[in-house]
């Protein structure tokens, strides 16, 4: 033990290389752990389907449009915050989340999961783990139109915004 305290004295830039070193294993060990929290595969993510498991998509609508699991409801990420009050029926139920690439539905099942969902779970890889898995996606044509509405009503609402601001500058200036 001696020897070791002595060869701290004598090199305290290796003693601290080596602390900082042993540090940053831990971190990336913790962060690495909690990208997997309740994560499952995709065939697991099936089973659970099969069982009733209610499924979120936590993309945007046009995504959601383009292709999502089969019986996914698509919700805001904003709105799992929220999701202890809108979901309350499923709170004992199985309840899978995913996004993208997995990072989001990995935060978003760690909400659910402090919000009493007691088998809130996210798809390993999100829905990009699924199609490497050659998976089938839904394509809801309903939603693509009302995502091609909703652009269209955006898009009208402005050029009717810009109708009437002409016809008040043809008022003013006349």
């Amino acid at each position: 033990m001696e020897r070791l305290i002595e060869y701290a004295g004598n090199h305290p830039w290796l003693v601290a290389a080596a602390i900082f070193t042993a540090l940053l294993v831990i971190v990336f060990e913790l962060r690495a752990r909690q990208q997997d929290f309740a994560a499952i595969s995709p065939q697991e993510a099936i089973r659970l389907m099969n069982q009733g498991a209610l499924v979120l998509d936590l993309r945007k609508p046009e995504e959601y449009a383009a292709g999502h699991i089969n019986g996914a409801r698509r919700m805001d990420s904003a709105e799992i915050l929220k999701a202890g009050e809108t979901l309350k029926k499923h709170k004992e139920k199985p309840v899978l989340v995913y996004c993208e690439s997995g990072s989001l539905g990995a935060s978003a099942a760690r909400i659910l999961a402090g919000q009493g969902f007691t088998k809130a779970v996210n798809l390993r890889g999100g829905l990009a783990g699924w199609r490497a898995e050659n998976l089938p996606l839904s394509k809801d044509a309903g939603a693509a139109k009302a995502a091609a509405k909703g652009v269209a009503r955006a898009e009208a609402g402005k050029l009717d915004k810009s109708r009437e601001d002409k016809s008040r500058e043809k008022e003013q200036a006349g």
